[in-house]
């Protein structure tokens, strides 16, 4: 397994139902490090996989109100515009898993640096890639350079019916 970087930023998602996130990441290998019940709309889930941990926060559906966010409820999908990356060691099983659970968005493929992921959403809308183990600070293969055609090609092509 190729090592991590270390960080010290987490990755906070506002859910309604916190047992609905246990169940759902418990199937992609998840424990549950830490919970506190959710009343008041309070509730606190810590779930980690090897060096991974998500932070779930909420648990009813009193995070629909929060001060920041409930400005955005009607315009866009929980989590836009973020993907969370989760690293596996065994990323044909994840796919299994995550086909059984219906949530596949992107089928498995190999990037232009070299590592396999693929795409799915988590029951809130949230946006999951898993991959195969890699340093993201580092270009473990040199991309392609991007294949433009000659200025004359081009305009001729133009020219043509």
């Amino acid at each position: 397994m190729t090592p991590s970087p270390r960080t010290d930023v987490f990755v906070e998602l506002h859910v309604p139902d916190l047992r609905v996130a246990k169940a759902f990441y418990r199937r992609f290998k998840f424990a549950v490090v830490r919970e506190e019940a959710a009343g008041g709309g309070n509730g606190y889930l810590v779930m980690g996989r090897d060096a991974s941990l998500i932070f779930f926060w909420g648990g009813t559906e009193a995070v629909r109100d929060h001060e920041y966010f409930r400005r955005f409820r009607n315009v866009r999908k929980r989590g836009y515009g973020v993907e969370l990356v989760i690293p596996v060691d065994d990323l044909d099983e994840s796919y299994r898993i995550a086909v059984a659970a219906k949530c596949v968005v992107a089928e498995p493929r190999t990037r232009a640096w070299g590592s396999r992921d693929f795409r799915v959403e988590d029951p809130f809308g949230f946006y999951l890639r898993f991959t195969e183990p890699h340093d993201p600070t580092r270009r473990s293969v040199p991309r392609p350079a991007a294949r433009r055609p000659k200025p004359e090609r081009a305009a001729r092509a133009r020219r043509r019916p």
